[in-house]
């Protein structure tokens, strides 16, 4: 994939990495367990699109399947960008893992004793924006029922 000077900046795998740590933030708070590892993924990809991250709903009460309903587009922007960057997003996972932001566990990913901070912070509004919806992703994704579930309404595969 031929990335610009600017994607390649934000496309990297520490911060990649910080993505799916976030959304397995996001899960643990709210589920208490391992999250799975196409949950952090796909929550990555979809905080990384500025276009689905200013669609996200204020609240954990959206149900899935009414807000797509509603925002087509991020059905068809996820259709269209989700191979792709699932390309930069799982070499993040990778990096997480090696820097020891999150392990591995029977079921999924969890947070480990790293260097990961709980406080999201950055240099940019883009970076915490993004973040934050990584965040919320980990906790309002599961909630509509399986992953596969998810990743079907969603217009994508694992």
């Amino acid at each position: 994939m031929n990335l610009s000077r600017e994607e390649r900046a934000l496309y990297n795998p520490a911060f990649t990495g910080l993505l799916c740590t976030r959304a397995v933030q996001g899960y643990a708070q709210q589920y208490g367990g391992p999250c799975p590892l196409h949950l952090a993924v796909t929550a990555g990809i979809m905080a990384l699109q500025p276009p689905i991250r200013a669609k996200l709903p204020p609240t954990m009460k959206s149900g899935l399947m009414k807000w797509l309903d509603m925002h087509e587009s991020v059905r068809i922007a996820m259709t269209r960008n989700a191979a792709s960057l699932s390309a930069v997003v799982r070499p993040g996972v990778l990096f997480a893992l090696q820097t020891s932001a999150l392990r591995t566990s029977d079921g999924g990913l969890v947070l480990a004793a790293g260097p990961t901070t709980l406080e999201i912070t950055g240099t940019t509004e883009q970076t915490i924006a993004a973040q934050r919806a990584a965040l919320f992703l980990g906790r309002w994704l599961p909630s509509t029922g399986s992953l596969i579930t998810v990743l079907t309404l969603l217009g994508v595969k694992p």
